[in-house]
């Protein structure tokens, strides 16, 4: 209907109608009016009509049509996932598959060649291939080396057109590690190590540490060490420290230097974790051979045994030895050692031990009762090193004797009725021992001797430590006697049987019908029937008269008292004599007679002095090292230093006189004149002569002249 003379008008509606496409109203020519991109619009839908340009009004029918546009290539591959991260395990075969890489182009793949995409390798070659269709990266190359080579950086194409010129490209990164396997043997650097040790070094420190290499990582590089041989296995053990697979070797048993001075080790170091198919790489394990030196210190005394155990009746005299200990250096030097007691665990001083013999004594009376145990420590020192004390407990049980009798645990006094029947139950009494029998204790009760036809009462013994005491008679009366005093003799079942008398006082009370208690009398005093109240009255006025005398003859020699000076020749205060040089002869007795040692005197056992505390150590504290005194001379010193320190009677100044003898090594033997019974004109003591200038004095004193010496 369209004759070309303009009176028809086109339109143009739907899909881009007027931003991507525009028709002409006079021809109905459709125009794109930008440029089209399939890939983000494939297709438009538009709609057309013809209409009377000067009514509007349609001349047909609206028609639809679709605009498609075809594709070319204006897209390159594009790897979405990129860049890509791998790993594969070292020393994989040929063609082992690391990583399937992925490239897109977004060109219609139904058109053309513009979609179809193929795979090449840009970088990585000769190690690693890559399909070209699939895009699967594998390995080229054999024995691909962990430690020789880590990380690959690989460079993957993907082109377009079928990989025809004129194609468009792009490209990804994958970043491949080998990953490790065990293929590495382990190996020490040191065929042969040399470390000290201290022998004083505790168990389980270390001595010194080894290490086997190993060029694998992770579990492939885990170590175990272990000792195969030597002359050491028994004295050191290795092990794996799992932060730094180090072998560490420790001290698994205390060292002696003086025992032995060296040790030889030979450690493996091996790996736990083998694979199979890499076996023939092995073996995977090596030897070292370790020297250890053991280094000398100064170690304190040890002591025989680790703990003495000692068992001592009671009643031991003082001075008796009950124990000797013995210590002795470790060291090659052999030190000679003295020993002590530490006080704080003999505050009592009850003990004391020698300075160089080590026996142990009692230096004062033991008694079970008061302490049944006694927990010593003995000290061993070193002469040439105070520093040097070794250390020993000793416990001491002391052993019950029959030294104590039963008595009465209090005062017993108890109440009856008047109205008391013949028989009846008056007291239960029981006594105590603190002696411990070992067949057990067993306490016999009776009336003392003079109570035993006692009219008014009778004792029973129960046979279980106890005993009743029950009424003879019937029909007390308070009013004739109140009170009944019944003396009751205590005895025990030991060797030697030991007794006390105890009494129980009864007092007499009238009582109800139900035998409660009414009232009791009080005891008046009254004086004894042997003393009458005049002869008391005299005795006290003889003890008045007395009384007067003294003061007044104190008043009279207050008035004559003079002023005291002291002579400094009587001057009283405390004397310690010390005598360590050999002397000049009889001279050196003569500050004190030894003879009152030997004078006996009454100790006062179970009384102490305020005034002094003994001084046990003082005995031996000079003692020379090469003196060792008798055992008896030790028990009586001892026994006259206690009875000294219980002495009330004693001054209140001591005067201690140490004497050394010079034994029975001395050439000389003894010079004392104490034992002797010759006189100078009997002995001849010519021979001094030959002795040397150490006895030149004596030799001109007591020798005959020498006759060349007299022309």
């Amino acid at each position: 209907m369209d004759e070309g003379d303009g009176t028809i008008k086109y339109i143009l509606t739907g899909d881009g109608a007027g931003t991507m496409f525009t028709i002409d109203d006079t021809t109905g020519d459709i125009h794109a009016i930008q440029r089209l991109d399939r890939e983000e619009r494939a297709q438009y839908t538009l709609r057309a009509q013809a209409l009377d340009r000067s009514s509007n009004r349609p001349m047909e029918p609206e028609s639809e049509f679709i605009i498609k546009i075809q594709d070319i290539n204006d897209n390159e591959p594009k790897f979405l996932d990129g860049p890509y991260t791998a790993s594969v395990p070292e020393m994989s075969p040929v063609g082992t598959s690391i990583i399937q890489v992925s490239a897109t182009d977004a060109d219609d793949p139904t058109y053309g060649n513009s979609a179809r995409v193929l795979y090449s390798i840009v970088q990585g070659q000769p190690y690693f291939s890559v399909d070209s269709k699939t895009g699967i990266i594998r390995t080229a190359l054999t024995n691909m080396d962990r430690e020789a080579k880590e990380y690959y950086e690989v460079i993957i194409q993907a082109k377009d057109m079928g990989g025809q010129l004129g194609g468009l490209a792009g490209t990804t990164t994958v970043n491949i590690t080998l990953s490790d396997v065990k293929d590495n043997p382990p190996r020490f650097p040191q065929k042969h190590y040399q470390m000290t040790v201290l022998e004083s070094s505790p168990v389980n420190s270390t001595v010194g540490r080894v290490l086997a290499m190993d060029l694998d990582e992770g579990v492939n590089a885990e170590m175990k060490y272990t000792i195969i041989d030597g002359d050491g296995p028994e004295m050191f053990d290795v092990s794996t420290d799992p932060t730094y697979q180090v072998g560490v070797i420790t001290v698994k048993k205390p060292l002696d230097f003086e025992s032995k001075k060296s040790y030889i080790l030979k450690i493996e170091g091996s790996n736990p974790h083998i694979e199979v198919r890499f076996s023939n790489l092995g073996p995977f394990r090596d030897t070292t051979t370790l020297h250890i030196s053991v280094e000398d210190v100064d170690e304190p005394p040890v002591f025989e045994s680790s703990h003495y155990f000692v068992e001592v009746s009671e009643n031991v005299d003082i001075g008796t030895t009950i124990q000797i200990v013995s210590a002795r250096d470790p060291d090659a030097t052999n030190n000679s050692v003295r020993y002590s007691i530490d006080r704080n665990s003999d505050p009592g001083r009850y003990f004391y031990v020698d300075i160089t013999t080590g026996a142990l004594m009692t230096a004062r009376p033991l008694d079970r009762e008061d302490v049944a145990w006694h927990n010593l420590t003995i000290l061993a020192m070193e002469m040439n090193n105070a520093a040097q004390v070794g250390s020993v407990p000793v416990t001491i049980k002391i052993l019950d004797v029959n030294d104590n009798a039963p008595v009465f645990t209090k005062f017993l006094e108890t109440f009856m009725c008047e109205n008391a029947k013949a028989g009846q139950l008056i007291q239960t009494v029981s006594a105590i021992d603190h002696d411990d029998p070992p067949q057990g204790q067993h306490i016999y009760y009776s009336l003392a001797p003079e109570a035993a036809n006692n009219p008014n009462f009778t004792l029973r013994d129960n046979q279980d430590n106890t005993a009743w005491i029950l009424a003879r008679k019937s029909g007390f009366k308070q009013a004739e006697q109140s009170i009944f005093y019944i003396p009751i003799l205590i005895a025990d079942n030991g060797q030697p049987i030991l007794s006390s008398t105890g009494t129980l006082t009864i007092q007499v009370c009238s009582c109800n019908e139900e035998g409660d208690i009414m009232s009791c009398s009080a005891e008046p005093y009254t004086l004894p029937i042997s003393l009458s109240r005049g002869a008391l009255i005299a005795i006290l006025a003889c003890i008045f008269v007395l009384l007067v005398l003294v003061l007044l003859i104190l008043s009279m020699r207050r008035q004559r008292k003079q002023p005291y000076t002291i002579d400094e020749e009587d001057n009283v205060h405390e004397n310690i004599v010390r005598y360590d040089d050999e002397g000049g002869g009889e001279e050196d007795t003569e500050a004190f007679d030894i003879a009152t040692l030997w004078s006996s005197r009454e100790a006062h056992v179970g009384k102490s002095r305020q005034d002094m505390q003994p001084e046990i150590e003082s005995l031996s504290r000079y003692v020379p090292q090469t003196c060792v005194m008798d055992n008896n001379v030790h028990s009586y010193m001892l026994a006259k230093l206690f009875e000294a320190d219980t002495d009330v009677c004693a001054p209140p100044f001591d005067s201690l006189q140490t004497y050394m003898f010079e034994g029975d090594g001395s050439v000389a033997q003894s010079l004392s004149s104490l034992q002797s019974f010759s006189t100078d004109s009997e002995q001849s003591y010519d021979y001094l002569n030959d002795w040397g200038p150490r006895f030149k004095k004596l030799a001109e004193m007591y020798g005959a002249k020498d006759s060349n010496a007299s022309l």
